[in-house]
């Protein structure tokens, strides 16, 4: 059995890549981490340990600070039992959101590898990939299964209009990576925040948790590499447009990922004042949205994508950052 990572601190260093060379050896380099270090679900999680047993009303359930409604009077209003059957209905549920988006995500990465030529390194690193995400999702559905609960994930309706996104890369490959990121990296940042809280965790929560962010890293790098070699290099009229539809896919899928399950709502009758004060009018809970999409705003700002045009896309989506201090908007 491989142990869990052991620190969440580290994450994949961005490096310039304006040369084939350079991109070259940085997904070769990912490629040869994929080997060096990598966990199986069923191998390296020990599922059945009593210490890693999932108790509903395991108080280590109940909601951290880094989810608003965890300080909301009418939440520690609740029982001690409740609290912790919501926490982990929150948790269930973002797991089988998250396998549903990989599941999407392996079908474009591979319609992506399907069309690419011999000696491609970007084939080998999307095999590795695909590989990963394939454990992550049965590392989220094990999860799901285990709680007992009637956890359904993206709503039906969502869920349909997903269907699109593995067809993406037939259009824009440039695109499809900006999808990729708009899914994983508000994840990543809500699961960093989660283990660096000071509060006692699950074990398999964060077994789980460790495993995902240290194999996440790789995704998220690749993405922005590819995307820090090609966008650049794009038409000034295909870079405009990818400008300007990259907000509209970022903003959506953070709130995808960090909004409050509506099946959560309805099941422990949480009042409608409640979820509006705390997730719509609280401007602590805009901040997170916008926090969550950070460093790909970054991404996006250094390879040329925002500007006069594209940054009023950003504004009506929510999620510039405005400048402290005044002067003009730049992105965080």
């Amino acid at each position: 059995m491989t142990k869990a990572p052991s620190s969440t601190t580290a994450r994949e260093r961005d490096e310039q890549v304006a040369s084939g060379s350079a991109y070259r050896a940085v997904i070769e380099r990912l490629s040869k981490a994929s080997v060096d270090k990598h966990w199986e679900p069923y191998r390296d999680i020990p599922w059945d340990d009593p210490e890693f047993l999932v108790d509903p009303e395991d108080p280590r359930w109940e909601l951290p600070e880094v989810d608003r409604l965890g300080g909301h009077p009418w939440y520690r209003g609740r029982s001690p039992e409740e609290r912790a059957r919501i926490g982990l209905w929150r948790v269930a549920t973002a797991m089988k959101i998250g396998l549903q988006f990989e599941n999407l995500l392996k079908r474009g990465l591979l319609n992506y590898a399907y069309r690419l030529p011999n000696g491609s390194p970007e084939f080998r690193y999307v095999y590795h990939e695909t590989i990963e995400e394939g454990h992550h999702g049965m590392m989220f559905q094990e999860f799901v299964n285990r709680t007992g609960m009637p956890i359904r994930g993206m709503p039906r309706p969502l869920s349909v209009i997903a269907q699109v996104a593995p067809w993406i890369p037939l259009i824009s490959t440039e695109l499809f990576f900006v999808f990729v990121l708009g899914g994983e990296d508000p994840i990543d940042h809500v699961q960093r925040k989660v283990l660096k809280d000071g509060r006692a965790h699950h074990p398999l929560e964060e077994t789980i948790m460790r495993i995902h962010i240290a194999e996440e890293a790789r995704h998220i790098s690749f993405a922005r590499h590819y995307l820090r070699n090609r966008v650049p290099r794009m038409p000034a009229h295909r870079r405009l447009l990818l400008g300007l539809v990259s907000p509209v896919i970022l903003g959506v899928m953070a709130r995808i990922m960090l909004a409050p399950p509506g099946a959560m709502i309805r099941r422990f009758r949480i009042p409608a004042s409640v979820v509006a004060e705390v997730y719509l009018r609280d401007p602590g809970a805009r901040q997170d949205i916008r926090d969550s999409i950070g460093k790909t705003r970054e991404l996006c700002a250094e390879i040329g994508l925002i500007n006069a045009v594209t940054r009023r896309v950003w504004r009506v989506m929510g999620i510039w950052e405005a400048p402290k201090g005044g002067g003009r908007a730049a992105p965080r």
